[in-house]
């Protein structure tokens, strides 16, 4: 399965307000591992953005000034999540401020219509109710270092999520015997694993390896009258 994950920053948090998307991150996996291919674009929104929002991610307006629009950006992005699952968090506000910029082309395009969305906000909120379920919480909770994140960045932001959702969804990153309590109080955290590394070989037993088990088993089963696996392996006996 080939996921993007998500984020975007915004000049505002309404689009029915007229507000734009300024920054796009994204970051690709398959099957659950990280490809290294990302796609990542600043965009000149045709407007101010509010001052609150720059206080969360310290984009500007004079930063956005030579950034290209929205229309000189729209086909290269649709083609990098089209057909994907997206996973996002706080799904519904990324996918309406995207719905609201591809309205204003042609053709129109629904995120909903060309990709899959899972809202890892929702699933945090099952797994771990009453709790903070934000990104730094989450962070914390599953030892994902967060400390590059001073200010809110779309990339930064999805590179982040990527970890947290692979943990969040049972799936594990690395090996990391010492990674801490759920609170994150351990040194532990993520450490990725390449996605060009090769496989993990598989060691067979050999035929005096097999014999020496079985007589090991036969033996066993004598002293103690019988063995789970003579029992699993002999199931009519």
């Amino acid at each position: 399965m080939r996921q993007i994950v998500l984020d975007t920053e915004t000049t505002g948090i309404d689009p029915n307000e007229g507000h734009r998307i300024i920054e796009i991150g994204c970051v690709e996996m398959m099957e659950r591992q990280l490809t290294g291919r990302n796609y990542h674009v600043y965009i000149n929104p045709q407007r101010e953005v509010e001052a609150e929002a720059i206080t969360v991610h310290g984009i500007t307006n004079e930063f956005l000034t030579d950034k290209p629009v929205f229309a000189e950006i729209a086909d290269e992005f649709f083609e990098f999540i089209k057909g994907a699952e997206l996973v996002i968090h706080n799904a519904a506000f990324d996918v309406g401020f995207m719905d609201s910029e591809f309205a204003r082309l042609k053709p129109v395009r629904k995120t909903a219509e060309h990709c899959g969305v899972v809202d890892s906000l929702a699933i945090a909120r099952k797994k771990h109710p009453g709790q903070k379920n934000n990104l730094d919480a989450l962070c914390k909770r599953y030892g994902v270092d967060n400390s590059n994140r001073e200010l809110h960045g779309a990339l930064l932001d999805a590179e982040i999520l990527a970890d947290v959702y692979l943990l969040l969804t049972g799936g594990q990153t690395a090996l990391s015997l010492d990674a801490g309590s759920e609170e994150g109080g351990g040194s532990g955290g993520v450490r990725r694993l390449s996605a060009e590394r090769k496989p993990l070989r598989v060691l067979k037993a050999s035929a005096d390896e097999a014999r020496a088990h079985v007589e090991f088993m036969d033996a066993l089963a004598k002293q103690a009258g019988g063995t789970v696996w003579n029992r699993i392996e002999n199931p009519g006996d």
